[in-house]
């Protein structure tokens, strides 16, 4: 059985960010698109979410209905696309920056902590693949760094960057301190929670680096789609993950990351096999 999960934000509620309304181009595409390609390759039951629809609870919910179906041996595909943030750290599980990372739903960033927490519902043997094409995405659930530095890339001009700004990050949380601060009480073994599933992320960068939006699509998801060329690409998940980084430019270093049981035949698997 195989499920997938598709989330695209091309802007947030400024309500919830201090004003910013996060506005992108390509987001609602990008999962448009992924949607797209879990069809062609057999998965009919399927979840878009698209800014007003992509808030914390409608996401958090998606994934847990996903928990409660899916059994072992069973695929879900979960895609991201949207600006990506941080918060402080306060359960410990951030020791290099003691920062954990985040996603920015439309109401809410949704804390690494809490998809930690989702992974571990699964059922052992259920085989997870995340793509996130967002800023500080290297591990999708954990520390936030800053930016290195790169030469100039033609492929980089006149395109948005999908991420907060470090004092914008630190403004929205300290708006809502307690709310950030009681999710990480909710959810406390952070990165360490059990997982029996096999998750395995493909981000769009670094967590130190960040992700640029698009017109019609994020540069990412723009060069993932070139290599998977409507299903010619036959190879495994981490040739996947090199032949995209090589389309890209050098601020753009696309990260493979697993989180779980080792699932040997998973990783060498064509991507979106169910």
């Amino acid at each position: 059985m195989g499920m997938s999960i598709n989330i695209g934000l091309n802007g947030v509620d400024p309500n919830g960010y201090q004003g910013w309304a996060g506005p992108l181009n390509g987001c609602e595409a990008d999962a448009r698109d992924m949607q797209n390609i879990a069809t062609v390759r057999g998965i009919t039951d399927s979840q878009l979410l698209l800014t007003r629809q992509a808030t914390a609870a409608a996401v958090v919910s998606a994934i847990s209905k996903a928990a409660t179906r899916l059994k072992t041996g069973d695929f879900l595909f979960l895609s991201y696309s949207g600006h990506g943030g941080q918060v402080p750290d306060h359960n410990g599980d951030e020791r290099k920056d003691a920062l954990d990372e985040t996603w920015c739903l439309y109401d809410r960033e949704l804390v690494d902590d809490e998809l930690y927490a989702l992974w571990g519902t699964f059922a052992s043997g259920v085989r997870i693949f995340v793509l996130s094409d967002s800023c500080h995405s290297g591990s999708a659930t954990r520390e936030y760094l800053r930016e290195t530095k790169a030469a100039p890339d033609p492929l980089a001009e006149g395109r948005t960057i999908k991420g907060l700004d470090e004092q914008r990050a630190l403004e929205i949380y300290a708006a809502h301190k307690e709310m950030y601060d009681q999710l990480q009480k909710d959810n406390p073994h952070g990165n360490s929670a059990a997982v029996g599933a096999t998750v395995i992320l493909i981000s769009a960068c670094q967590d130190e680096q960040t992700s640029l939006d698009g017109v019609s699509n994020g540069l990412f998801t723009e060069k993932l789609k070139e290599v998977w060329a409507d299903g010619d690409f036959t190879r495994d998940y981490r040739a996947f993950k090199r032949a995209i980084a090589r389309k890209l430019p050098q601020r753009h270093h696309p990260n493979y990351f697993v989180v779980g049981a080792a699932d040997p035949a998973f990783a060498q698997q064509q991507p979106w096999t169910v």
